[in-house]
C-alpha cells in the first residue's frame, strides 16, 4: 500500500497554512510528520482523512485518487473525543458502528482489543473512572477495531506510564508487521526515532526536510567520534580544544577530515582505556531543532 500527497495547498482567509507539500507513506513502515506548532500538521492530517479538502493537489492511494468509501483510516486525534459519562463498551461499540462494522463483529473486535490491551476488567465502566493513561488506550481502540488500512496516530504516548507506552509500542509494531501505513504526529523525537523508517519536517506549511531517517541521518558530515572513557581528562588534555565534553559526560572529538576516523579511532584504544567508541550521529531531536527553525 501507498499512500500519497502531492502538491497540497490550503489556505484559510489570507492565511495559507499549505504550501505544495508532497509526501509518501508505505505499508509495513511507520512514517513521522513533524513539525512546530502551527506549521501545518494537523491541516495534513485532516486533508489525508477527507475532513475538508484541499485548494489544490491530490491524495492518491496506490496511485490513484483515495476512495474515502472503500480505504478506512483509523484516527487517534491529539484531543480525546470519547463521552466520559457513557460505558465504555457501549461507545466503543458505537464508534465501530460508525465505521461500517456490523454489530457483532463490532463486538468481538473490542472484546479482543480490551483484552490486548489490558482493559477488559473495565469494559462496563464509565469512561470518566479511569486514569489519564487508561483512557489513552480506549481511545486507541476506537483507531484499531475496524481494522483500517491507514492509522494515524497525534501524540500517541501523551499521559503514559512506562508499562502503558511499552504495551501501545508492541501494539503499533503489530500493526506494521501487518503491512499497514502508519503516520505518526508527535513532539516526541525519541518514539519518531524509534518507530519511524521516514519523516517530513513541517516549518510554515512547506516541507523542507524528508526521506529515510537513516539516509539523513548518514548525509551529515561523519567528522566527530563520540567517546566514553574514565581517562576524559587525559583525552581532553591530548586532542585540546577539538575535544568537548557532553552533559552526558561522553566526549565529542571534532576531526579535520572524515579521513583522519580510522586514525584517531586507532590512537585512541591503544592509548586510552576506551569503554565506547563511535562515529557521532545527530539525533532526531538535533535534526528537528535544525530545520523546524523559528516560525517567525
Amino acid at each position: 500500500m501507498k499512500l500519497e500527497m502531492k502538491n497540497i495547498h490550503k489556505s484559510f482567509g489570507e492565511k495559507q497554512v499549505l504550501q505544495g507539500i508532497s509526501l509518501t507513506a508505505e505499508g509495513g513502515k511507520a512514517f513521522g510528520l513533524l513539525g512546530r506548532n502551527g506549521a501545518g500538521k494537523t491541516t495534513s492530517i485532516r486533508i489525508l482523512m477527507d475532513v475538508f479538502p484541499p485548494d489544490s493537489g491530490e491524495v492518491l492511494f496506490d496511485g490513484t485518487p483515495i476512495d474515502y468509501g472503500t480505504v478506512q483510516f483509523g484516527y487517534l486525534p491529539e484531543e480525546r473525543g470519547l463521552y466520559p459519562k457513557k460505558k465504555i463498551f457501549d461507545q466503543l461499540i458505537y464508534f465501530a458502528e460508525l465505521k461500517g462494522m456490523h454489530h457483532k463483529d463490532a463486538a468481538a473486535s473490542i472484546d479482543y482489543w480490551l483484552q490486548r490491551l489490558e482493559m477488559a476488567q473495565y469494559r462496563n465502566k464509565r469512561l470518566d473512572t479511569l486514569s489519564k493513561g487508561n483512557q489513552q488506550k480506549i481511545q486507541l481502540i476506537t483507531a484499531l477495531a475496524h481494522d483500517p488500512q491507514i492509522i494515524i496516530l497525534d501524540e500517541p504516548f501523551s499521559g503514559l506510564d512506562p508499562v502503558n507506552a511499552k504495551l501501545l509500542k508492541d501494539v503499533v509494531k503489530e500493526e506494521i508487521a501487518k503491512g499497514k501505513i502508519v503516520l505518526f504526529s508527535s513532539h516526541q523525537m525519541s518514539y519518531i526515532e524509534e518507530f519511524c523508517d521516514s519523516i517530513a519536517i513541517l516549518n510554515k506549511g512547506e516541507i523542507v526536510l524528508s526521506g529515510d531517517l537513516h539516509t539523513i541521518k548518514r548525509n551529515y558530515p561523519r567528522n566527530r567520534l563520540v567517546v566514553q572513557s574514565q581517562q576524559a581528562e587525559a583525552i581532553k588534555a591530548v586532542f585540546g580544544s577539538a575535544c568537548t565534553q557532553e552533559e552526558t559526560g561522553s566526549l565529542l572529538i571534532t576531526l579535520n577530515s572524515p579521513d583522519e576516523k580510522q586514525a584517531v579511532m586507532k590512537r585512541l584504544t591503544e592509548q586510552f582505556d576506551i569503554d565506547e567508541l563511535k562515529v557521532f550521529e545527530p539525533s532526531l531531536n538535533d535534526i528537528f531543532v535544525e530545520y523546524a527553525g523559528a516560525q517567525n
